[in-house]
């Protein structure tokens, strides 16, 4: 199909149609919707029925890379920092130990079963090494599952996080490939450079975009998004120019905006959950479009024995090794070996090879996406029985609400209350974003003198106000009360 300007938002509009209305029954049976919408792109593709012509990695990995941008952003943004600081060293060993031991295990199969050098080997491995927690998440939603104890955070966490690791080990294992040689302390330093460098511009710009997001004052609410935006991509950008690790600075940065009170908060967290989902549609129809299916069933043979070693093998490397001087009882070890499902990012990765034209690249590019389909049909399909084996389940009433599960069930508010503002409150002058209002209470109404006013976060409060407080409990009610100085 030769594609124009004139049909192209045709084209577009129906593979998302498509992707949406089919991955609804998709998801039913425990197979990930993200899989659906690989396959509508391998369907519209070269070998497909639509016939649409498309081989071009670079273009690909732009799309990825923007993707990524969007996805890791609205999961940070997301993310309730309390809920995973009790776990918040144990889910850091997963994204980095865990992830290189995992790498290390399967590029050393590789090496030994297709004849690889160790570090085309060891490139395969790091390109395959990250796990993907919208995958995990859809088919636990799906199947209305629960967690116990900290096994969901924990998988957040690790999920969110293990990317820059990989991408770190991709990026220095394909120049190591294209080079010919291997020089550890070069590769330890960039390592260190590029993490700490990261950490500490995701940081920065996470409290600059704070602090602009809540003194700004922009005459139309729909640039508050717009702004937010570019704050999130000159996170990554600028990182990436300084010679640190974006993808780690992009999470930071919406971690630091996600435990912190900012203009429009709610929705905005919403506009980057519903931007995630375009792009993570998006970025699976441009890989299935990228996708020649006769080359990955040439290395079916091979990519079922890699598939099989690193989900019986080298995951659970990883994680028992990674988690060795954690106390977590073998249940959950085990469960957190089976989930290590493989989504998007690992067939992002295999582009950087494609591009650099290395000499097994489209060998790579085939295998990996032979392992990351496989992993999600798989352990995706099985996940829930696995769960419930290992009695790691809780039932759906029992289910708490967590401020990233935007599955959870919303919470039921059984307190209404009046309170009246001092004439002399102390936290008269300030703006509703500036006082750390509880998350489990809403101010529904100011009354001020004959005016009754919407509030919003840049509302300000004065003297003699009445606001009218809904909060999901007495104790909640009371930390509204406490945060209003009453």
């Amino acid at each position: 199909m030769h594609i124009t300007s004139e049909n192209i938002l045709l084209i577009g509009s129906i593979l998302l149609l498509l992707s949406i209305l089919g991955g609804k029954t998709t998801s039913r049976w425990g197979v990930p919707t993200l899989i659906f919408f690989l396959l509508v792109g391998i369907l519209a593709g070269s070998e497909g029925l639509g016939g649409i012509p498309f081989d071009d990695p670079h273009t690909a990995q732009f799309v990825g890379i923007t993707a990524l941008n969007f996805i890791l952003f609205s999961g940070g943004l997301s993310t309730d920092f309390p809920t995973i600081r009790p776990i918040l060293w144990k889910g850091m060993a997963l994204s980095t130990l865990g992830v290189l031991l995992t790498a290390l295990s399967v590029g050393i199969f590789v090496h030994y079963l297709l004849g690889f050098t160790m570090p085309e080997g060891l490139l395969l491995g790091a390109i395959v090494s990250s796990t993907d927690a919208a995958a995990v998440f859809s088919i636990l939603r799906g199947k209305g599952i629960g967690l116990k104890g900290n096994l969901r955070p924990l998988l957040e966490l690790e999920s969110g996080s293990n990317d820059p690791m990989a991408y770190f080990l991709t990026i220095s294992l394909t120049a190591v490939v294209k080079e010919g040689h291997l020089p550890v302390g070069e590769l330890v330093l960039l390592f260190c450079r590029g993490f700490i460098i990261g950490g500490l511009m995701g940081y920065i710009t996470g409290k600059g975009s704070l602090w602009l997001m809540n003194r700004i004052h922009l005459n139309n609410e729909g640039l508050y998004p717009v702004l937010l935006m570019a704050l999130a991509f000159f996170s990554y950008s600028a990182t990436e120019f300084v010679g640190g690790n974006g993808f780690l600075a992009i999470y930071i940065c919406a971690v630091v905006l996600g435990t912190s009170n900012f203009i429009h908060k709610r929705s905005l967290i919403r506009f980057f959950d519903g931007q995630a989902w375009l792009m993570q549609i998006i970025l699976f129809l441009t890989l299935g479009l990228l996708v020649f299916p006769s080359r990955v069933m040439a290395v079916a043979g091979p990519g079922l024995l890699i598939s099989a070693f690193l989900i019986f093998v080298a995951r659970p490397i990883g994680v028992f090794g990674s988690l060795l001087f954690f106390k977590t009882n073998r249940r959950s070890k085990l469960f957190l070996s089976w989930v290590g499902l493989r989504g998007a990012v690992p067939i992002v990765f295999a582009t950087y090879p494609m591009i650099e034209g290395l000499h097994q690249s489209n060998m790579i590019f085939n295998l990996v996406f032979f392992i990351a389909v496989s992993s999600v049909l798989v352990q995706g399909t099985t996940l829930p029985v696995v769960a419930r084996k290992l009695h790691l389940t809780v039932p759906g009433r029992a289910r708490k609400r967590s401020g990233s599960d935007l599955e959870w069930i919303d919470p039921v508010m059984s307190v209404r209350e009046e309170i009246v503002l001092p004439a002399r409150a102390a936290v008269a002058g300030k703006r509703i974003v500036e006082i750390n209002f509880p998350k489990t209470a809403t101010i529904l109404m100011i009354i001020r003198g004959a005016d009754y006013i919407t509030p919003v976060g840049s509302t300000v409060l004065q003297g003699d106000d009445k606001l009218l407080v809904l909060a999901e409990d007495g104790r909640s009610f009371l930390a509204a009360k406490t945060s209003l100085g009453v």
